[in-house]
Protein backbone atom coordinates (compact mmCIF):
# COMPACT_ATOMS: atom_id res chain seq x y z
CA UNK A 1 0.00 0.00 0.00
CA UNK A 2 1.83 3.34 -0.85
CA UNK A 3 2.21 5.46 2.04
CA UNK A 4 -0.04 8.29 0.05
CA UNK A 5 -3.11 6.13 0.42
CA UNK A 6 -2.37 5.10 4.11
CA UNK A 7 -2.36 8.65 5.16
CA UNK A 8 -5.46 9.07 3.53
CA UNK A 9 -7.36 5.72 5.65
CA UNK A 10 -5.69 6.67 8.60
CA UNK A 11 -7.95 9.80 8.99
CA UNK A 12 -10.86 7.40 9.03
CA UNK A 13 -11.63 6.26 12.27
CA UNK A 14 -13.89 3.35 11.43
CA UNK A 15 -12.69 -0.27 12.13
CA UNK A 16 -12.71 -1.30 8.04
CA UNK A 17 -10.12 1.48 7.65
CA UNK A 18 -7.74 1.13 10.73
CA UNK A 19 -7.78 -2.94 10.07
CA UNK A 20 -6.88 -2.49 6.27
CA UNK A 21 -3.71 -0.38 7.83
CA UNK A 22 -2.68 -4.12 8.72
CA UNK A 23 -2.87 -5.21 5.06
CA UNK A 24 -2.50 -8.75 5.63
CA UNK A 25 -2.52 -9.19 9.33
CA UNK A 26 -5.11 -11.45 10.21
CA UNK A 27 -3.19 -13.61 12.91
CA UNK A 28 -0.44 -13.33 14.62
CA UNK A 29 2.85 -14.00 13.71
CA UNK A 30 5.04 -17.04 14.06
CA UNK A 31 7.95 -14.88 15.74
CA UNK A 32 5.44 -13.48 17.91
CA UNK A 33 5.97 -10.05 16.61
CA UNK A 34 4.15 -7.06 15.10
CA UNK A 35 5.74 -4.16 13.77
CA UNK A 36 3.56 -1.06 11.96
CA UNK A 37 6.58 1.76 12.23
CA UNK A 38 5.87 4.23 10.02
CA UNK A 39 2.68 2.88 9.09
CA UNK A 40 0.64 6.42 9.19
CA UNK A 41 -1.23 5.24 12.24
CA UNK A 42 -3.50 7.58 14.32
CA UNK A 43 -4.61 5.02 16.56
CA UNK A 44 -3.74 1.41 17.26
CA UNK A 45 -5.80 -0.83 15.19
CA UNK A 46 -8.18 -3.17 18.10
CA UNK A 47 -7.34 -6.04 16.00
CA UNK A 48 -3.55 -6.37 17.17
CA UNK A 49 -4.99 -6.41 21.15
CA UNK A 50 -5.91 -9.84 20.34
CA UNK A 51 -2.98 -11.18 19.89
CA UNK A 52 -2.55 -12.18 23.49
CA UNK A 53 0.40 -14.17 22.77
CA UNK A 54 2.49 -10.95 21.55
CA UNK A 55 6.00 -10.44 22.49
CA UNK A 56 7.41 -7.49 20.31
CA UNK A 57 5.50 -4.57 19.14
CA UNK A 58 7.08 -1.76 17.35
CA UNK A 59 5.26 1.04 16.36
CA UNK A 60 7.48 3.39 16.06
CA UNK A 61 7.28 6.51 13.70
CA UNK A 62 3.31 6.81 13.45
CA UNK A 63 0.97 9.63 14.20
CA UNK A 64 -0.66 7.94 17.74
CA UNK A 65 -1.17 10.33 20.70
CA UNK A 66 -3.04 7.60 23.01
CA UNK A 67 -3.44 3.97 23.18
CA UNK A 68 -6.57 1.99 23.75
CA UNK A 69 -7.24 -0.19 27.24
CA UNK A 70 -7.71 -2.58 25.23
CA UNK A 71 -3.44 -3.03 24.76
CA UNK A 72 -3.71 -4.22 28.61
CA UNK A 73 -4.66 -8.04 26.90
CA UNK A 74 -1.06 -8.02 25.95
CA UNK A 75 0.66 -9.13 28.88
CA UNK A 76 3.17 -11.72 27.21
CA UNK A 77 4.37 -8.28 25.91
CA UNK A 78 8.33 -7.28 26.23
CA UNK A 79 9.74 -5.16 23.65
CA UNK A 80 7.34 -2.02 23.08
CA UNK A 81 8.59 0.69 20.90
CA UNK A 82 6.43 4.15 20.84
CA UNK A 83 9.31 6.59 19.83
CA UNK A 84 8.60 9.03 16.83
CA UNK A 85 5.14 9.83 17.15
CA UNK A 86 3.10 12.44 19.31
CA UNK A 87 2.49 11.48 22.74
CA UNK A 88 2.43 14.39 25.13
CA UNK A 89 2.03 11.61 28.16
CA UNK A 90 2.93 8.14 28.42
CA UNK A 91 -0.86 6.14 28.43
CA UNK A 92 -1.29 4.52 31.82
CA UNK A 93 -2.27 1.00 29.90
CA UNK A 94 1.26 0.98 28.81
CA UNK A 95 2.46 0.84 32.78
CA UNK A 96 -0.22 -2.30 32.92
CA UNK A 97 1.92 -4.46 30.87
CA UNK A 98 4.45 -5.68 33.57
CA UNK A 99 6.78 -7.99 31.43
CA UNK A 100 7.91 -5.30 29.63
CA UNK A 101 11.92 -5.13 29.46
CA UNK A 102 12.52 -3.00 26.82
CA UNK A 103 10.62 0.52 26.41
CA UNK A 104 11.45 3.50 23.61
CA UNK A 105 9.69 5.98 24.53
CA UNK A 106 12.06 8.44 22.29
CA UNK A 107 11.19 11.76 20.09
CA UNK A 108 7.72 12.30 21.62
CA UNK A 109 6.14 15.15 23.22
CA UNK A 110 7.10 14.23 27.01
CA UNK A 111 7.36 16.24 30.23
CA UNK A 112 7.23 13.91 32.69
CA UNK A 113 6.52 9.85 33.29
CA UNK A 114 3.60 8.90 35.44
CA UNK A 115 4.20 7.18 39.24
CA UNK A 116 2.82 4.05 37.81
CA UNK A 117 6.12 3.54 35.49
CA UNK A 118 7.20 2.05 39.00
CA UNK A 119 4.66 -1.05 38.27
CA UNK A 120 7.24 -2.32 35.41
CA UNK A 121 9.31 -3.94 37.49
CA UNK A 122 11.03 -6.16 34.64
CA UNK A 123 12.32 -3.42 32.59
CA UNK A 124 15.73 -3.20 31.68
CA UNK A 125 16.16 -0.50 28.59
CA UNK A 126 14.59 2.80 28.82
CA UNK A 127 14.97 5.34 25.92
CA UNK A 128 13.41 8.62 26.86
CA UNK A 129 15.68 11.31 24.55
CA UNK A 130 14.27 13.81 22.62
CA UNK A 131 11.33 14.77 24.66
CA UNK A 132 10.59 17.54 26.51
CA UNK A 133 11.87 16.33 29.80
CA UNK A 134 13.39 19.34 32.23
CA UNK A 135 14.21 16.91 35.10
CA UNK A 136 14.60 13.20 35.15
CA UNK A 137 11.26 12.01 36.46
CA UNK A 138 12.31 10.20 40.06
CA UNK A 139 9.86 7.11 38.93
CA UNK A 140 13.12 6.21 37.12
CA UNK A 141 14.84 5.53 40.15
CA UNK A 142 12.33 2.99 41.43
CA UNK A 143 13.09 0.54 38.29
CA UNK A 144 15.54 -1.41 40.19
CA UNK A 145 16.72 -4.03 37.07
CA UNK A 146 17.18 -1.21 34.52
CA UNK A 147 20.37 -1.38 32.98
CA UNK A 148 20.30 1.32 30.35
CA UNK A 149 18.86 4.51 30.47
CA UNK A 150 18.48 7.23 27.24
CA UNK A 151 17.69 10.68 28.30
CA UNK A 152 19.93 12.66 25.77
CA UNK A 153 18.07 15.49 24.09
CA UNK A 154 15.84 17.06 26.73
CA UNK A 155 16.76 19.59 28.78
CA UNK A 156 17.75 18.14 32.10
CA UNK A 157 20.28 20.48 34.76
CA UNK A 158 20.51 17.94 37.14
CA UNK A 159 20.08 13.99 38.50
CA UNK A 160 18.57 12.91 41.10
CA UNK A 161 20.15 11.47 43.91
CA UNK A 162 18.17 9.08 44.21
CA UNK A 163 19.37 7.35 40.56
CA UNK A 164 21.98 5.74 43.09
CA UNK A 165 19.49 2.88 43.94
CA UNK A 166 19.87 1.79 40.34
CA UNK A 167 22.61 -0.82 40.72
CA UNK A 168 21.65 -2.81 37.75
CA UNK A 169 22.67 0.48 35.87
CA UNK A 170 25.50 -0.41 33.71
CA UNK A 171 25.04 2.43 30.55
CA UNK A 172 23.57 5.81 31.15
CA UNK A 173 23.30 8.56 28.23
CA UNK A 174 22.94 12.12 28.72
CA UNK A 175 24.06 13.66 25.56
CA UNK A 176 22.73 17.30 24.42
CA UNK A 177 21.28 18.08 27.61
CA UNK A 178 21.48 21.01 29.94
CA UNK A 179 24.06 20.02 32.57
CA UNK A 180 26.34 23.19 33.67
CA UNK A 181 27.88 20.52 36.43
CA UNK A 182 29.20 17.07 36.19
CA UNK A 183 26.06 14.72 38.07
CA UNK A 184 27.18 14.37 41.28
CA UNK A 185 25.00 11.32 42.14
CA UNK A 186 27.07 9.68 39.43
CA UNK A 187 30.40 9.15 41.51
CA UNK A 188 28.28 7.39 43.90
CA UNK A 189 27.43 4.61 41.25
CA UNK A 190 30.93 2.49 40.92
CA UNK A 191 29.10 -0.24 38.53
CA UNK A 192 28.79 2.02 35.53
CA UNK A 193 30.29 1.32 32.58
CA UNK A 194 29.58 3.89 30.17
CA UNK A 195 28.69 7.41 30.86
CA UNK A 196 27.84 9.71 27.78
CA UNK A 197 27.79 13.67 29.18
CA UNK A 198 28.63 15.11 25.46
CA UNK A 199 26.96 18.04 24.39
CA UNK A 200 26.05 20.10 27.55
CA UNK A 201 27.31 22.84 29.99
CA UNK A 202 30.22 21.37 32.01
CA UNK A 203 33.34 23.36 32.82
CA UNK A 204 34.86 21.46 35.37
CA UNK A 205 35.18 17.31 35.65
CA UNK A 206 35.80 16.01 39.04
CA UNK A 207 37.97 12.47 38.77
CA UNK A 208 36.32 9.70 37.95
CA UNK A 209 38.89 6.96 38.34
CA UNK A 210 37.52 5.56 41.15
CA UNK A 211 34.69 4.09 39.38
CA UNK A 212 36.08 0.40 38.69
CA UNK A 213 33.29 -0.40 36.51
CA UNK A 214 33.70 2.00 33.95
CA UNK A 215 34.88 1.67 30.70
CA UNK A 216 33.89 4.51 28.17
CA UNK A 217 33.27 8.27 29.24
CA UNK A 218 32.26 10.52 26.55
CA UNK A 219 32.58 14.14 27.37
CA UNK A 220 32.97 15.88 24.13
CA UNK A 221 31.45 19.48 23.21
CA UNK A 222 31.74 20.86 27.07
CA UNK A 223 33.49 24.35 27.92
CA UNK A 224 35.53 22.06 30.14
CA UNK A 225 38.91 23.39 31.22
CA UNK A 226 40.04 20.01 32.04
CA UNK A 227 40.01 16.22 31.45
CA UNK A 228 37.87 13.43 33.82
CA UNK A 229 40.90 11.31 35.10
CA UNK A 230 39.89 7.77 34.86
CA UNK A 231 41.55 4.70 35.96
CA UNK A 232 43.88 2.71 33.36
CA UNK A 233 42.21 1.16 30.12
CA UNK A 234 39.21 3.37 30.38
CA UNK A 235 38.27 4.97 27.70
CA UNK A 236 37.77 8.82 26.81
CA UNK A 237 36.22 10.62 24.07
CA UNK A 238 36.82 14.71 24.20
CA UNK A 239 39.07 17.48 24.72
CA UNK A 240 42.65 16.57 25.92
CA UNK A 241 41.99 12.54 25.71
CA UNK A 242 44.73 10.08 24.47
CA UNK A 243 43.88 9.96 21.24
CA UNK A 244 42.05 11.90 19.06
CA UNK A 245 39.46 9.92 17.19
CA UNK A 246 38.37 10.42 13.71
CA UNK A 247 34.87 11.91 13.88
CA UNK A 248 31.10 10.86 12.20
CA UNK A 249 27.97 12.08 13.18
CA UNK A 250 25.83 10.37 15.56
CA UNK A 251 22.36 11.81 16.95
CA UNK A 252 24.10 15.29 15.83
CA UNK A 253 27.10 14.93 18.34
CA UNK A 254 30.35 14.15 16.25
CA UNK A 255 32.38 11.18 17.74
CA UNK A 256 34.38 7.87 16.69
CA UNK A 257 34.65 4.82 18.67
CA UNK A 258 35.90 1.76 18.00
CA UNK A 259 33.37 -0.66 17.14
CA UNK A 260 33.65 -3.26 20.37
CA UNK A 261 33.89 -0.30 22.68
CA UNK A 262 31.12 1.72 21.34
CA UNK A 263 27.11 1.65 23.16
CA UNK A 264 24.53 0.86 20.60
CA UNK A 265 22.81 4.30 19.72
CA UNK A 266 18.92 4.60 18.64
CA UNK A 267 18.81 1.46 16.17
CA UNK A 268 17.20 1.47 12.60
CA UNK A 269 15.98 -2.12 13.58
CA UNK A 270 15.05 -2.44 17.14
CA UNK A 271 17.32 -4.76 19.20
CA UNK A 272 16.30 -8.10 20.04
CA UNK A 273 15.56 -9.40 23.74
CA UNK A 274 18.34 -10.97 25.37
Amino acid sequence: MGNSLKAIVAFVPSNKCQKYLLEDLEEMPVDKMVDLSGSQLRRLPLHICSFRELVKLYLSDNNLNHLPPELEQLQNLQILALDFNNFKALPLVVCTLKQLCILYLGNNKLCSLPLELRLLQNLKTLWIESNCLQYLPEVVCELTLLKTLHAGSNALRMLPTQLRCLQELRTIWLSGNLLSEFPAVLLDMPFLEVIDVDRNSIRFFPSLAHLPGLKLVIYDHNPCRNAPKVAKGVRRVGRWSEESPEPRKRSGAVVEIPLDERPSPPPAVKPELE
